[in-house]
C-alpha cells in the first residue's frame, strides 16, 4: 500500500527546498523505502498523527534511494530512520543512545511520536538544538551493532 496522505519528497532539491522553508515548525523527515514493513509501520503513525501535530510540525517521506546525499550524510544503515529540523537547523535529541542525530526504528504508538514531536518543538522555541527525548527507553528501538545492507 502506497502512502498518499504523507508528503513526498522526491529529490535531494525537494528535501533542501523543505528544510529551508519549513518554518517555526518542527520539519519531521521520514527516510525509508515504501514496500519495507518497518517504514510502513512508522508510516501508519505519521498518518495518524499529522493532523494532531499539524500546529507544530510538517512531516515528510522520502525515499533513500531518490536521495542519497542525505542516507549518507544522516549516516542511515537502518530503515526506517527519522530526523528532525527546526528553522533549517538540524534538532538533535537524547533517545538515551550513542547516536543523537535521528530516530531509528519505528514509534511503538502515535502517542509516543506526538510526545517527541512537542518536546522537539518547545526546545525549538527556546532556541535548543538538542533536547532530551521524553521516552522511556525501553521504547526506543536498540540497534547497537545491527547493520542491515541497503
Amino acid at each position: 500500500k502506497m502512502s498518499f496522505v504523507l508528503n513526498k519528497l522526491k529529490t535531494k532539491k525537494e528535501v533542501d527546498n523543505a528544510i529551508k522553508t519549513t518554518e517555526d515548525k518542527v520539519l519531521v523527515l521520514r527516510f525509508g523505502k515504501e514496500d519495507e514493513t518497518g517504514t510502513l509501520q512508522l508510516d501508519d503513525i505519521l498518518e495518524k498523527t499529522q493532523v494532531l501535530v499539524s500546529k507544530m510540525a510538517d512531516i515528510y517521506i522520502a525515499d533513500i534511494d531518490n536521495v542519497p546525499v542525505y542516507t549518507k550524510y544522516f549516516d542511515i544503515t537502518i530503515i526506517p530512520s527519522t530526523v528532525f529540523f527546526f528553522n533549517g537547523q538540524h534538532m538533535k535529541v537524547d533517545w538515551g543512545t550513542p547516536d543523537h542525530t535521528k530516530f531509528v526504528g519505528s514509534f511503538r504508538e502515535t502517542q509516543d511520536f506526538i510526545d517527541v514531536v512537542e518536546v522537539v518543538y518547545r526546545g525549538a522555541m527556546k532556541g535548543k538544538l538538542i533536547v532530551t527525548s521524553p521516552l522511556d527507553p525501553t521504547r526506543v528501538p536498540k540497534y547497537s551493532l545491527l547493520y542491515k545492507d541497503l
